[in-house]
């Protein structure tokens, strides 16, 4: 899904006029600017349980950011993820004032919301395996089974290997270079 330099140019100067209204979420995915609605305050209980913990085991060169643009110009995806955690000296080399490419993370995390579900599910999984990032965390209230969280790893050829599966309440271990266990039971369910 790849574009050429020139539309991909066109379609990232598109992304940034974009005028959204307020929290909302501007996104590039597979070429199509999409537009998602603000947050329920549960998604925040569930990014501030993964967040603090993150803090106290990353590196002190590293940094834990909330809703900074990673681009995948190989499937012409511009994506904000709810958590990512890149060096810092990632977000120094950035070409633009924006966006960093997504293969500079370690990791990201994408907390689903009603009309975003999808995208998390789906693009999002392949879009982040195809530049190499290391870990995806999904935490997903709206599952089709229930509210379940999955860590993605190990991508290889735009696959992750799904490392780990669980339901709201179980505890999950984020490996090396994190080697974290996150306490699920305190994600809030939509």
């Amino acid at each position: 899904m790849g574009m050429d330099a020139e539309d991909w140019a066109g379609l990232l100067h598109l992304w940034g006029q974009v005028s959204a209204p307020k929290n909302c979420k501007v996104e590039i995915i597979e070429g199509v600017v999409t537009v998602a609605p603000p947050v329920l305050l549960s998604h925040h209980g569930a990014a501030n349980a993964v967040q603090r913990p993150l803090h106290r085991v990353i590196p002190e060169d590293w940094g834990v950011y909330q809703t900074q643009a990673v681009v995948i110009p190989a499937v012409a995806g511009l994506f904000v993820p709810d958590i990512l955690v890149t060096p810092e000296a990632i977000l120094r080399r950035a070409g633009d004032a924006y966006t960093i490419p997504a293969a500079g993370a370690e990791l990201v995390v994408e907390i689903t919301s009603c009309g975003n579900a999808r995208h998390d599910r789906r693009q999002k999984p392949r879009g982040y395996a195809t530049a190499g990032v290391p870990l995806y965390l999904l935490i997903d209230a709206y599952a089709p089974g229930g509210p379940t969280v999955t860590l993605y790893g190990e991508p290889k050829d735009s696959v992750y290997r799904t490392l780990r599966a669980a339901p709201f309440g179980v505890k999950i271990h984020l490996p090396a270079p994190f080697d974290l266990t996150l306490d699920t039971a305190e994600f809030p369910s939509a």
